[in-house]
């Protein structure tokens, strides 16, 4: 077959400490370990909106080195100009960490360039974009010798997992250190029960199960375009809208938890097939689905099993668990930070039958992924997460397009499939056209399962 947070309550504002600064040559970031304290990190923001705000607030507090903004890029003035209005309410009393003049706050689709240029080698750049945009920003940092922070999920389709991964190489070859927003694989619990699962804890891990079943969150139901707005721009600011610019709310919201309960497994999925519908859709006119019951099928035969809801009145939850051939455990108890970890002698998840518990409280993971991060610069240790990221984000889109296709979908065919979701948004800025075009009632494509089996959507309505 031809294939084809709640909102984002990303971080949270912590005590204010600082970085350190690359000023060697292209490849040679080592010389951190060396620098001492006088040297400071400067951190370029590429997309600032609630999610690359937060990634700001930790880089500037978790890290333990002297470290400041001094680039702000952003399609939108205005989230610039908020973005910034927050950070420095958030460090009224540490000005000199938001070292951001007028002419270093960048708006357009090639901002991306101006901030990264603002950087020197060595230096760290945020990518809070939309995930079309990753590879080309990712490619560009590259050139420039920047360390990267880029946020999940990285592609929704195959040929963009291909180009990230090959870029991903060339990071390695210029000893250039990316991190990607998975942040649960930074938590201390998870990593401990990790280990214990490792080590034989609860048996042979036999089914697996995790939900995000909540009401509608940031832009995944959007209503018309107004005429007076721009239809590029309006796809991008409503990016949960559309396919192309997010995987949808699926590859968004959904991919946290899929990761997590892979990682316990050790495993990635081989397969997939899901259902999904649309019901209480009232004037919206996006791409997603209001329900979605994803089976991951893993190579032993195993499976995963994850539902996703977005519809008020209904009962919500949101929570990870695993179960063994000889006891279970939680994963993530009610979101993501803290995990509330547990272990189990049997399948059911009560007081009396608990083995292991994690400490309370919880370090915050969103500050311990800037930590490790950091900490890697400044020793030079080998530190790439864009590969685990890719696979996660084209596992996740497996589970997505196996509901809009009504199809059984493989991890090769998603991996190979040939259909791009964004195949121009290098040029946008040259273009201003926009991947998808309503029709003249200002709906969009929508996935329909059966019908449309190769891919998620038709390229035009």
């Amino acid at each position: 077959m031809p294939l084809p947070e709640l909102p984002s309550d990303r971080r949270h504002f912590i005590k204010v400490a600082g970085a350190v600064s690359a000023l060697g040559a292209m490849r040679a970031p080592h010389v951190f370990a060396q620098a001492g304290a006088n040297h400071q990190f400067q951190v370029a923001l590429i997309g600032a909106g609630g999610r690359g705000t937060g990634a700001a607030v930790d880089a500037l507090t978790a890290s333990g080195y002297p470290i400041k903004l001094v680039a702000v890029a952003d399609v939108f003035k205005q989230k610039a100009d908020e973005s910034l209005n927050a950070l420095r309410q958030q460090f009224a009393d540490k000005p000199e960490l938001i070292d951001v003049p007028e002419e270093r706050c960048f708006i357009g689709f090639d901002a991306y360039k101006n901030a990264i240029d603002a950087l020197r080698p060595g230096d760290i750049a945020i990518f809070a974009t939309p995930l079309a945009f990753r590879w080309v920003h990712y490619q560009y940092a590259i050139d420039k010798g920047v360390h990267v922070f880029m946020e999940k999920p990285l592609v929704s389709d195959g040929p963009t997992g291909k180009r990230m991964l090959e870029l991903a190489k060339k990071a390695d070859e210029k000893n250039l250190k990316t991190a990607v927003g998975l942040m649960v694989r930074h938590c201390r619990a998870r990593q401990e029960l990790h280990q214990r699962i490792q080590d034989g804890e609860i048996g042979d891990l036999v089914a697996m199960r995790a939900y995000r079943m909540h009401g509608p969150v940031g832009t995944c139901f959007s209503n018309a375009k107004p005429a007076d707005r721009d239809e590029l721009e309006w796809q991008v600011q409503n990016f949960h809208s559309f396919l192309w610019a997010s995987g949808g709310l699926f590859s968004d919201f959904y991919i946290h938890q899929i990761d997590e309960v892979c990682w316990m497994k050790n495993k990635w999925p081989v397969k997939a097939q899901a259902l999904g519908g649309r019901h209480y859709r009232g004037d919206a006119v996006d791409q997603n689905f209001d329900t979605y019951a994803v089976e991951y099928t893993f190579d032993d035969g195993t499976s995963f099993f994850f539902d996703g809801r977005t519809m008020l009145g209904c009962r919500n939850d949101m929570s990870s668990v695993v179960l063994g051939s000889k006891g279970s455990a939680i994963v993530s108890a009610s979101g993501h930070h803290p995990g509330k970890c547990k272990t189990f002698k049997g399948h059911k998840l009560d007081r009396d039958s608990t083995v292991w518990a994690y400490p309370q409280p919880e370090a915050n993971p969103y500050q311990l992924e800037w930590q490790d991060f950091i900490d890697a610069i400044v020793h030079d240790t080998p530190y790439n997460e864009v590969p685990r990221g890719i696979e996660a984000s084209l596992v996740t889109s497996m589970g997505r397009m196996a509901a809009h296709t009504g199809q059984e979908v493989t991890y090769d065919q998603m991996l190979n499939c040939k259909h791009e979701m964004a195949p121009g948004v290098a040029d946008f800025a040259q273009t201003k056209e926009a991947p998808l075009t309503p029709d003249d009632q200002g709906r969009y494509p929508v996935p329909n399962p059966g019908k449309i089996r190769g891919r998620e959507y038709s390229d035009k309505a």
